[in-house]
């Protein structure tokens, strides 16, 4: 660990984010950084005295250079806080970018300028982002995640002057030469931009990827699947599915032909995972297989079955950690229908069976299940899976239920 590179940039990017920098401060207070942030075991008994003389020998050559100051605690050598000399942080950001590479302030407003200067006016929602951008800069701030800010602007001019029927990934590719970015890195982004020049937010029951259609922009033609004791009627045709025991996948644009959509069966069950979903079978069910977040052809298919069939049981089957949940909760809310978790609770975690394919948590999920705890159709599950550490995939409990 070059103890030197993380204290100073620490403090530059402390300093830069600061009232100081943009001279609206009101008190003045030292630019100070925590040595356990250099070293986490820094004041600890345990620690490694290796590692702290290390990280006392940096802090000792950068105050010899005129960067920093500190104080030790009372009568000991151990550290208490290093400060920066604020005086300093140009020449601070120069030594940075020439010993490690760094990117100083100076040289992430002019890229930022750049891309005002290549993006702004050339759309109307590409001209409200480099706005964002113009009020960041005259407040002597550095708009966050400004690097990523030149692939939102790119796709908002190429899709806001698109006159071409394109399908998404077709539309990546001719943005970014990369058929699965636009999808994997910057939808989502995309989307809210467009709404918001638009002043159109996204519904209740609506998928945010849906105003792409306004610049005629789809996804590719998806397959539904669905199996069971299911009557299809096409033009005037029935189709029983349930002489098909590995049922049937269908192009979503030939939904509209489809002219009912009859249950024999009193339950009907979504299914997260492919593999889950082939394992999944029985005489009295009806299994759709999801794939993750409903997207509109799905959305619109289960709603054409719920219609029909308003008195059947609808349930989901999926993984019991934070995606899973946020599977369930996106499923209930684009649908409208109140699907009940199925094989999804602490008896599944607490089951002898599957003990040996729980996983534990990382701090991403916890974060997630923290925020799905507020809700009381999670409560009770999540709070489990936080105070345990262990989530579990959907394969093994359809592996052993059927």
């Amino acid at each position: 660990m070059d103890y030197e590179e993380k204290m100073l940039t620490a403090l530059s990017d402390k300093y830069r984010s600061s009232k100081k920098d943009r001279g609206t401060n009101v008190t003045r207070r030292r630019t100070k950084l925590s040595p356990s942030h250099l070293y986490k075991n820094y004041s600890r008994n345990d620690g490694d005295m290796a590692q702290i003389e290390a990280v006392n020998q940096a802090v000792q050559r950068c105050r010899e250079k005129g960067f920093v100051t500190y104080e030790t605690e009372g009568f000991s050598s151990e550290i208490q806080s290093i400060y920066l000399v604020d005086e300093k942080i140009e020449e601070i950001e120069r030594y940075l970018e020439t010993a490690y590479g760094y990117e100083p302030k100076s040289a992430k407003r002019q890229y930022v300028e750049g891309l005002i200067a290549a993006y702004g006016g050339r759309s109307p929602a590409a001209e409200r982002e480099c706005e964002k951008l113009r009020q960041a800069l005259a407040k002597n701030r550095i708009p966050p995640r400004y690097h990523q800010t030149e692939d939102l602007l790119k796709a908002l001019v190429f899709i806001e002057a698109n006159e071409k029927e394109l399908y998404l990934r077709e539309a990546s590719s001719l943005i970014y030469g990369d058929s699965k970015y636009l999808e994997e890195n910057t939808l989502g982004s995309v989307c809210r931009a467009l709404r918001d020049c638009l002043g159109r937010p996204c519904g209740e029951a609506e998928l945010e990827d849906e105003i792409l259609g306004e610049y005629h922009i789809t996804r590719e033609k998806q397959r539904l699947c669905l199996k069971g004791d299911v009557l299809l009627r096409v033009a005037g045709r029935e189709l029983e599915l349930g002489a098909l025991p590995h049922g049937i996948e269908f192009f979503a644009n030939e939904l509209d032909k489809i002219e009912e959509i009859q249950l024999r069966t009193p339950v009907f069950t979504t299914v997260e995972n492919y593999t889950s979903w082939l394992r999944c079978g029985g005489e009295g069910e009806a299994f759709f297989y999801l794939g993750g977040y409903a997207t509109r052809c799905q959305r619109d298919f289960l709603r054409k079955v719920y219609a029909s069939n308003p008195a059947a049981a609808y349930r989901h089957f999926g993984d019991i950690d934070a995606g899973g949940l946020y599977i369930h909760e996106h499923l209930c809310r684009v649908t409208g229908i109140p699907f009940q978790m199925y094989r999804m609770s602490r008896a599944e975690l607490e089951d002898p069976r599957f003990q040996p394919c729980l996983h534990p948590l990382t701090g991403q999920d916890r974060v997630r299940l923290q925020s799905l705890a507020k809700q009381e159709a999670y409560r009770e599950l999540a709070g489990y899976m936080l105070e345990q550490g262990v989530k579990l995939e959907q394969e093994i409990v359809a592996c052993c239920e059927w």
